[in-house]
């Protein structure tokens, strides 16, 4: 059953959860962040710390003692401690489940952005996945940041919703359609190798919470095409690049530093590597949620 906040014909329940919602929230980057000795074991409190701000925010950041440390256990072993079990293992990550962002010298991953020095635009990760194996978890470790740029953009899903809601439910409506959002299929010599995939934008899980797909990239796209969807569409961008917005929030990854996520709203800037620094973090993405679970 969807719970009463999330329901758009209850006004009482939606207000309450909202008003608790934004008086929680963090105001600022460092509101988010724990300092941590080894993301590999962390001690209870430093556990606690990071659940704490996943709990009223659906995120953290993390700075820990590891610096250029490139070993792939430091994010596996600090997912499993945060309820991170089930890997996403898409076709480019390592065969571990893990994916090493860098720029790609030659191969497959030079074709996909996330490989290059390229910005990328606002988006939840996985939206193309299928319905049954959406990316709810997200785990960035960086080993080393780029010689320039390369910072982040940061949103927490549940705001975004809340100031659509606000602005007009029927927003919320048309992003909950399940054909609101379609990515077309992807061909491969000819055939296809992945088939379209629509879907909504918002939908809430069994467990009760609120799950988002959603990229801002203008092509391989199919928007629902009506009126209330293309409202949503523009009131979301309005909002995303809003650079006053309180709930946005920038920074940078450095070495030793993570970001721990129920998959919020990000992006990444451009960045520039030099023959002495260039730029790896690890990406790790779940179909679980972040939550209160003993390590296993």
């Amino acid at each position: 059953m969807i719970p009463a906040h999330f329901n758009l014909d209850n006004a009482a329940a939606y207000a309450a959860w909202r008003d608790r919602k934004l008086a929680g929230h963090p105001r600022t980057l460092g509101e988010l962040l724990v300092e941590v000795d080894d993301p590999r074991t962390l001690s209870r409190a430093e556990r606690e710390a990071l659940l704490a701000r996943c709990a009223v925010a659906n995120m953290a950041l993390y700075a820990s003692r590891t610096g250029t440390d490139p070993d792939k256990d430091i994010p596996r072993l600090l997912g499993r401690q945060l309820g991170l079990v089930n890997l996403d293992a898409n076709r480019l990550a390592d065969d571990d489940g893990i994916s090493p962002l860098a720029v790609a010298p030659a191969g497959t991953r030079t074709e996909f952005i996330p490989y290059t020095d390229r910005g990328i635009k606002w988006h939840t990760d996985g939206y193309y996945n299928t319905l049954e194996r959406q990316v709810r978890g997200l785990l960035l470790h960086c080993v080393q940041s780029a010689a320039g740029g390369g910072g982040n953009q940061l949103m927490d899903h549940e705001i975004a919703y809340i100031l659509l809601r606000d602005e007009n439910p029927d927003y919320i409506r048309a992003l909950m359609a399940p054909d609101a959002m379609t990515i077309p299929p992807r061909l491969e010599d000819g055939a296809v190798a992945r088939a379209a995939q629509p879907g909504p934008v918002f939908s809430v899980y069994p467990d009760g919470h609120l799950h988002m797909r959603y990229t801002a990239r203008t092509v391989s796209i199919e928007w629902h095409d009506d009126p209330a969807t293309k409202g949503a569409v523009a009131a979301l961008e309005r909002l995303l690049a809003d650079a006053d917005s309180p709930y946005v929030f920038r920074g940078r990854l450095e070495p030793g530093m993570g970001l721990v996520c129920n998959n919020v709203l990000h992006d990444r800037a451009a960045f520039s590597d030099s023959e002495t620094r260039k730029r790896l973090l690890y990406r790790a993405r779940y179909y679980d949620r972040i939550a209160d679970a003993p390590y296993q």
